[in-house]
Parts: structure tokens; C-alpha cells; sequence
């Protein structure tokens, strides 16, 4: 439900721009201010579920959640919206960190694979449905249905969390780090708004760099405020642990180019193909299906060529898959167009399979929280930096020019496409300090000495 959430409105932006009677890419801000919320409220979630039991947060935050769905369509306005959707952005920033720390206490090492394999697969399933959901029910109803289809999928996963929701906690509650939440998250707030807002050309380059300073050096003071604390908000020490650095924050760089494709993808065949709604969203099902059928070979392929291969490869596939949507016009077959997305699906879900499983691979178990809180912020603040970083690119290349004319945003959208691509295959790069051997303690069950640093 979290995850379809944050791209199930991207098909449906043309008719909600329509009706709203603002530009297209304006309305990215619906979109972003989501997954800012996310990457804001995320850092306190490992101490509310240390403090108060993953069974009663993770049902509180389903209920914020949807209850926001419920305000997001009654919205009259795109100030309306927006708040809703940062309401809503809180219920879903305990929801997905909560959820993974279940399973990192649940599952051994040897087990945690597999048991990732599944939650990353419904986490894929997510964006990529959305978009197809998204299309049918704008084209049948109106853009506001999209957001009530969380009303009975809520009411499920209450019932299934009282009877099914396993309810830790920690032994010995830790003090909340008030300084470093109001440190991290107007850091990661201001950063995450600049770079939507000067997408739009609001900001003169001297503002946007003084305030990109600003957001920079709160971040550094947080930094520098997680060494004199003993109780930090964000152990920072973590990253001293190759295989979680690598996953996390390679994985930070990789999703840059990957997390603008939910809102690039419907905009090329909308805007730039002259495609209905529906038809858009059908056309990112393939990948979903792709994303699905990974699962059953993951294991094996993490298992016979390691982390480090895979990663490095794969990252450098995905590259070039996102540059060939460059070539994507209205003269291209509707099967090659289905082929590429499915190769897109497929090495998504096999990169973020290595990525998610690999992150937890030399962490204690008594790190378990604080990595899950860690991998889960900067997950979404990639999310939500890509998202910002794409339309940038796009305005970039539009100048201009008229979002109404189709040649121009269908060539602002290719070369859009080629620097995504360029970006994500030099983000291989970060995966080359990985040793052949990290991650075994996951892909092949093996112990191996807990905490290697470099």
C-alpha cells in the first residue's frame, strides 16, 4: 500500500493537472512532498518501535495512513493535496523501516534472502502497479478514486496485524536524539525541496545556493553532533561496515537514475506518445511481471557469482536499458517497447534484491534497528532525490519551451533518458570496493566474522 502510493498518481498527473489547472511537471510537488515526509519521519521510527513494539506502531501507522488516503482525495487544491500527502508521507515513514526490522529479527542470516526476496518483490510490485492502477481508474472514474483504493486494503492489514504482527522491542529504551531529528530532517527536508522547487526555475542560482549550503551544513552538523552524543538518532559509525556503506550508499547513487523512471515513463508515453492513461499504465505492467519472475533465480544468481559481480553488471545493465527508452517514439512497436520494460523489471528487481539483502550481511543483531532506520531513510531520500533530480533534467533539457508541444517534451524526455542512463552506469563504480567474498554470510549462508571493516 506504501509503495503503490508513491507512484499509483503518476499516470493520472496529466488529468489531475487538467483538472487542477496547473503544468504537468508542476505537480511533481504532490509527488516529491511524499516521499520528503518519508525521508523526514523516517529516522525516528527505529526509536518508536523500540520504545513502543513493532505490532502497536506498525498498526498506528497504517490507520495515519489511511485516513490521509481518505483527505488526499477530498483535496479542492494542490496546497490541499500537498498536506494530505505529507500526512499521509508520516504514516507511511513507520510502515516500511517497522516492517523490515520484523523481518531482520525474525530471519537468520542463512534465511534472510529468501525472506527479503518476498518483501522486496511486494515493494517493486508497488511502484510498478501503480502506475497501471493509476491509468485504469483515471480513465474509468476520476483521479481522486485512486486515492480511496487504500481504504479497504487498510482495513486489511489492520486485521492481519493484530492476529499476524510479531511485537518487538528493545530491552532497554534508548533517549530520543531531539537535536539530531531537527539537525537530519530540516537537512534532509530543505535539500529534498530545493531540488523540486528550482526544477520550476522559482529560485535565482544565488538563492539556490545559499540555501543548498544551508541544507548541507545542518546535515554536516549532524555529523558532526552523532559523534558527541552516545545515544545518536542515526549511528553514522554503521557505515565503518563495508558491505552495509556499499549497499547503502551505493545504492543511494544507483536509485538517482532508476527512481525517475515511475514519473519519466508516464509522461513519454502520454506527452510525448499521445497514449490514454490506461493504455500508459498497462505498458508498465511487463516490468511488474519481470520484477516477479526474478525472484525465483535470484537467490542462485547472488549464490554462483557473488555480490560484487552482480552488483557491478547489473548496475551497468540497468544504465543501458534506461538510455534505450531514448529511442522510445511513436514509430517504435508496442512489443519492443514491452520487451525493454521487461528487461528493466527484471534487473530492478535483481538489483534491489543484492542491494537490500547485502546492506544487513555483517550487522549485529543488535544493529538490526538502527541499520533498518539507516538503509530506510536514505533509501527514500534517493527516492525522492531522483524523482526531483529527473524533472530537473527534463526542465533542463525543455528550457522554454512549451510542455504542450509534444516534440519538445518527447526531446527533452530522450536526452533526459541518455543522462539518467550515463548516471547509473557510472554509479557501478561504487561497487567495485566490495571483496569477492562479502555477503556470503546471506547468499550462501557461510559465518563470516561480523562487522568487517575496511
Amino acid at each position: 500500500m506504501e509503495q503503490l502510493d508513491s507512484t499509483i498518481i503518476n499516470t493520472a498527473i496529466p488529468a489531475m493537472a487538467a483538472s487542477l489547472g496547473v503544468t504537468p511537471l508542476s505537480l511533481k510537488a504532490v509527488v516529491t512532498s511524499y516521499i520528503i515526509s518519508l525521508a523526514v519521519g523516517i529516522p525516528v521510527s527505529g526509536w518508536i518501535a523500540d520504545r513502543f513494539g513493532t505490532r502497536r506502531v506498525f498498526g498506528t501507522a497504517i490507520a495515519i495512513f489511511m485516513v490521509s488516503s481518505v483527505l488526499c482525495g477530498l483535496a479542492l487544491n494542490v496546497p490541499m493535496l500537498v498536506a494530505a500527502r505529507i500526512c499521509q508521507g508520516i504514516g507511511g515513514a513507520m510502515m516500511m523501516p517497522v516492517g523490515r526490522l520484523a523481518i531482520l529479527r525474525t530471519f537468520t542470516k542463512s534465511e534472510l534472502l529468501v525472506a527479503m526476496n518476498f518483501v522486496i518483490i511486494t515493494a517493486l510490485i508497488g511502484p510498478l502497479l501503480g502506475p497501471t492502477v493509476g491509468g485504469l481508474i483515471v480513465h474509468w472514474l476520476s483521479w481522486r478514486e485512486i486515492f480511496f483504493v487504500n481504504v479497504p486494503v487498510g482495513l486489511a492489514a489492520l486485521v492481519l496485524v493484530s492476529r499476524y504482527m510479531p511485537d518487538y522491542r528493545a530491552e532497554t529504551a534508548r533517549p530520543l536524539d531531539v537535536w539530531g531529528l531537527v539537525l537530519f530532517s530540516a537537512g534532509a527536508a530543505l535539500l529534498s525541496w530545493l531540488l523540486e522547487v528550482y526544477g520550476e526555475h522559482h529560485l535565482g542560482a544565488r538563492v539556490a545556493t545559499v540555501l543548498a549550503g544551508v541544507a548541507l551544513g545542518l546535515l554536516a552538523a549532524y555529523g558532526w553532533h552523532s559523534r558527541q552524543t552516545p545515544y545518536p538518532l542515526l549511528d553514522l559509525d554503521l557505515f565503518r561496515i563495508r558491505t552495509f556503506r556499499v549497499a547503502v550508499v551505493g545504492g543511494f547513487i544507483t536509485r538517482l537514475g532508476m527512481g525517475s523512471l515511475p514519473l519519466l515513463l508516464p509522461l513519454l508515453y502520454q506527452l510525448g506518445l499521445g497514449l490514454p492513461a490506461w493504455q500508459s499504465g498497462l505498458l508498465m505492467m511487463p516490468g511488474a511481471i519481470a520484477a516477479m519472475s526474478m525472484k525465483l533465480i535470484a537467490t542462485r544468481v547472488l549464490r554462483r557469482y557473488g555480490y560484487r559481480r552482480v552488483l557491478i553488471v547489473n548496475t551497468v545493465m540497468i544504465g543501458l536499458t534506461i538510455s534505450l527508452f531514448a529511442r522510445v517514439s511513436a514509430d517504435v512497436p508496442i512489443r519492443l517497447i514491452v520487451l525493454l520494460t521487461l528487461a528493466q523489471g527484471f534487473f530492478n528487481s535483481l538489483q534491489f534484491s543484492s542491494m537490500n539483502s547485502m546492506a544487513y550481511a555483517d550487522i549485529e543483531p543488535s544493529g538490526s534497528s538502527m541499520a533498518s532506520t539507516i538503509a530506510s531513510v536514505l533509501q527514500q531520500m534517493s527516492m525522492s532525490f531522483g524523482l526531483a533530480f529527473g524533472s530537473l533534467v527534463i526542465a533542463w533539457y525543455l528550457g522554454d519551451l512549451p510542455q504542450t508541444d509534444r516534440a519538445a517534451i518527447t526531446g527533452a524526455l530522450h536526452h533526459g533518458f541518455l543522462t539518467l542512463g550515463a548516471l547509473t552506469v557510472l554509479s557501478s563504480l561504487s561497487f567495485w570496493t566490495l571483496q569477492p567474498q562479502d555477503g556470503e554470510s546471506v547468499s550462501r549462508g557461510s559465518a563470516r566474522e561480523v562487522g568487517a571493516v575496511e
